[in-house]
């Protein structure tokens, strides 16, 4: 009986084991893995923010679509990205800039969805409640950008170029700020039920230069979820300033082999 106790207690360690690396196992399995790739802008943007992002991916051979993200509540979002993840063709990488890491950590748990990346996002675990997390961190400076109107909230000018998209040319970042969608504010009181990258491959570019989310909560998030993390010498926007490097990242997470 000792015998068998012990080798069923081995057994289950290694069935453990093996569900926690399958997800990984299935993304290395046969090259690519995923052809469709779907992008979800955060605050202070619209889905033009991932031009730059999508123009390689698609030069790459993939499916590449933008969410235009309501920025009115977070099953609004959830849902306008789902309805997305529901007309891809086969497996698909979700990803999420700034405020959509909160979209990407519940729509990702869709069965489409086969890894997850995470560009200077949020990360929460299911029902966390971010605000109290990111207020562990010194507050970036962009926090005091916000400007409401009634229940509308953006960014001001100033901020947005300094704080937002810091190493954009300003010629380009002043266009970004035209194009910026006012969010809800009942957007910031939502927390999400589910959290997809305990279950699911995740990525993460962490900018060393974001005045937006602490650098330091980013590497706090990325490190939490065992996520496959690169550091760019970037603002808030890397997507933009460095859309190479976010696009490599997004290759990588396919389960592509990306060119040196």
């Amino acid at each position: 009986m000792q015998t068998i106790s012990r080798r069923m207690f081995t057994g289950a360690i290694a069935s453990a084991a093996a569900l926690s690396l399958y997800p990984r196992i299935l993304m290395a399995k046969n090259g690519v893995v995923a052809n469709n790739v779907v992008l979800v802008h955060g605050l202070f943007a619209d889905g033009s923010c991932w031009l730059d992002v999508i123009g390689r991916l698609q030069a790459a051979g993939l499916n590449a679509t933008s969410v235009q993200n309501p920025l009115t509540t977070l099953p609004e979002a959830v849902a306008a990205t789902t309805r997305v993840l529901d007309r891809q063709d086969g497996p698909t990488v979700l990803v999420g800039h700034s405020f959509s890491g909160m979209i990407v950590t519940e729509a990702g748990v869709h069965p489409n969805v086969t890894s997850l990346v995470y560009i200077a996002a949020r990360a929460p675990d299911a029902g966390e409640d971010y605000t109290a997390l990111a207020k562990t961190y010194p507050t970036p400076p962009a926090s005091a950008g916000i400007v409401f109107d009634g229940e509308e909230g953006r960014l001001s000018e100033q901020a947005f170029l300094r704080d937002f998209a810091g190493d954009v040319e300003e010629k380009r970042a002043r266009v970004l700020y035209a194009v910026q969608q006012p969010f809800n504010k009942a957007l910031l009181s939502g927390k999400t039920t589910q959290a997809a990258w305990r279950s699911k491959p995740s990525f993460y570019a962490v900018s060393r230069h974001d005045r937006t989310i602490n650098p330091d909560l980013e590497r706090f998030m990325a490190k939490r979820m065992g996520a496959t993390t690169i550091e760019l010498e970037a603002s808030h926007v890397s997507m933009i300033s460095q859309p190479e490097a976010v696009s490599n990242l997004i290759l990588e997470a396919t389960g592509r082999k990306v060119k040196g």
